[in-house]
């Protein structure tokens, strides 16, 4: 489902946006669309980085599946947050899974 959504920005990221579509020959409501996505991607990746969220939910905020967003921070350099103890306790689950 889409939503529409006015906002204001200021004159220069408006001419940004203008620009970008421009180069891409596409509206002006798709290069915003695909900012706001690179947005939740580099988002993610920050708070990932920062160890404020787990890859699971970096990957929710993303919009991607946990498997891209293991890709994205690989193709970023950001290192895996995921400690042994962590690697322990999801082999476990998966042992009780199986």
């Amino acid at each position: 489902m889409q939503r529409t959504l006015s906002i204001r920005i200021d004159e220069e990221d408006y001419n940004f946006v203008k620009k970008i579509a421009k180069e891409h020959q596409e509206e002006i409501s798709k290069s915003v669309r695909e900012l706001v996505n690179l947005g939740r991607l580099m988002f993610a990746l920050d708070q990932y980085k920062k160890s404020k969220i787990s890859i699971g939910k970096a990957a929710e905020v993303a919009g991607v599946s946990i498997s891209e967003m293991m890709n994205m921070l690989s193709e970023f350099g950001i290192p895996s947050n995921v400690t042994y103890e962590d690697y322990l306790e999801g082999l476990e689950t998966a042992r009780k899974l199986w």
